[in-house]
């Protein structure tokens, strides 16, 4: 539930491999040209900011291009300037980095769960557009996607993850909350799409209904922002090995091997029947004909 889309898996994890080449060249450009990418990842629960997230970084050097994904602000940091803390994920020459929510949780969340006072918000109101106008100033390319999901979808994704406990984690107390006050968070991203929607930081709306079409959609608008080139190096011959010579190796059993529990017996003999719930030790089959032990 919540996953369906208009593609068959087969085509979109195709055309996600394509796509990823291009990320690595892109990356390749940011980092010999010494320039620094900021993304902006914002929307409803469940709109699937993470798992674009996910496609965009999977095939990155994680030196280079990195998530910063925030936690609740500690006591310390609610006595900082609001922006400090966002202030010091932003990245240095050659760097890409992509927000899991940003500084505009001030007119999101906070505004809508009281977390900050009016003066707070009205003051944030007044700051972020000249905020990003300095960043952009100083040479930072600042990209900010708004995920645009609708309520049917957004309730079978949140069914899913109770249902899922690998997906249970996503759901938060305040997921369950937010539920309550649609209509709140609603008015707050229209009236923050009017003072921050500017002209040289827009705001860009994915439509995240379909999650793999949305992936697609947005690695291929992300790409087309940056010009860059293809810097791939030539292809680089193997040197040969270093020569064994004197050294021997230590014996296997002086080292503290972990259990085999995979291949399962069943792997090996093709036999589902054979599946055992102990494989802390499993059981040593001979050689097959055609296949290596």
């Amino acid at each position: 539930m919540g996953d369906k889309s208009a593609m068959k898996k087969k085509d979109y994890l195709d055309e996600l491999d394509r796509l990823t080449v291009e990320l690595v060249k892109l990356q390749e450009w940011v980092k010999a040209k010494g320039l620094r990418v900021v993304v902006l990842f914002e929307g409803r629960d469940a709109a699937g900011k993470g798992g674009v997230i996910k496609a965009i970084t999977s095939g990155l050097n994680p030196r280079n291009a990195r998530i910063a994904a925030l936690a609740a602000p500690t006591e310390k940091e609610r006595t900082q300037w609001y922006f400090q803390r966002y202030a010091s994920q932003l990245p240095s020459g050659g760097e890409m980095v992509f927000f899991d929510r940003s500084w505009y949780n001030r007119a999101g969340v906070e505004k809508v769960m009281g977390f900050c006072s009016e003066d707070e918000y009205r003051e944030f109101a007044r700051s972020v557009p000249e905020f990003e106008r300095m960043l952009i100033r100083s040479g930072i390319i600042l990209i900010k996607y708004w995920f645009s999901v609708s309520d049917e979808v957004q309730e079978e994704r949140f069914l899913d993850r109770l249902s899922d406990p690998a997906k249970r984690w996503k759901l938060s107390p305040m997921d369950m909350t937010a539920r309550s006050k649609w209509v709140d968070y609603s008015r707050a991203k229209d009236a923050m799409f009017e003072f921050s929607d500017t002209s040289d930081s827009p705001w860009l709306v994915v439509d995240a209904d379909d999650k793999y079409s949305a992936r697609l959609n947005v690695i291929t608008n992300f790409l087309a922002r940056i010009p860059y080139k293809d810097l791939t190096p030539e292809p680089i011959e193997l040197p040969p090995r270093q020569k064994v010579g004197k050294y021997v190796r230590p014996p296997i059993d002086s080292q503290k091997w972990i259990a085999k529990v995979y291949p399962r017996p069943e792997d090996l003999s093709g036999d589902a029947s054979a599946h055992s719930t102990d494989h802390a030790a499993p059981e040593k089959h001979g050689k097959k004909k055609g296949k290596k032990k």
